[in-house]
């Protein structure tokens, strides 16, 4: 089943059991991806994984920097409503890597790509952002880059 597919299932689930904060955010989710497929001039049914995932994540993206928004704007009731919604968005998404993991990879791209300094940080993020294939934050990436060259 795919993943565009598994999120209507749950919509229907959460219906069903009264959820109503799931039923939005699964509502919400799956109106992004039908956008995002119209936008691409293809059909629902042929949206990928990796295309759900692509918007669920940059979904996920919207609701830390609102949750963080909140929070410093003393908001702490819409910060917890909207990291409630961001748990239920992550178990769509595949597990995140490790530091150990990130910390493996930038290391491997360092040295094949024979950086030595900081203003080399743009090489070595992409390299081990490609290498990652999107199963890490570019921000703990960043921050291994910079606690192993300095």
């Amino acid at each position: 089943m795919k993943l565009h597919e598994q999120i209507h299932v749950d919509l229907i689930v959460a219906m069903k059991n009264g959820d109503h904060l799931r039923r939005d955010v699964l509502r919400m989710c799956e109106s992004v991806m039908k956008n995002e497929a119209i936008e691409q001039k293809k059909a629902i049914t042929e949206f990928t994984d990796e295309e759900s995932i692509v918007v669920i994540k940059r979904l996920v993206k919207q609701r830390k920097d609102s949750a963080a928004q909140f929070t410093d704007g003393g908001r702490d009731d819409l910060a917890q409503k909207e990291n409630q919604e961001i748990e239920i968005l992550a178990t769509y998404l595949p597990a995140e890597a490790s530091d150990e993991e990130i910390r493996i990879i930038v290391e491997k791209a360092i040295a094949d790509s024979g950086a030595s300094s900081q203003s080399d940080m743009g090489k070595i993020m992409g390299m081990s952002m490609k290498e990652l294939s999107g199963n890490a934050d570019g921000n703990d990436v960043r921050r291994i880059v910079l606690e192993i060259l300095s």
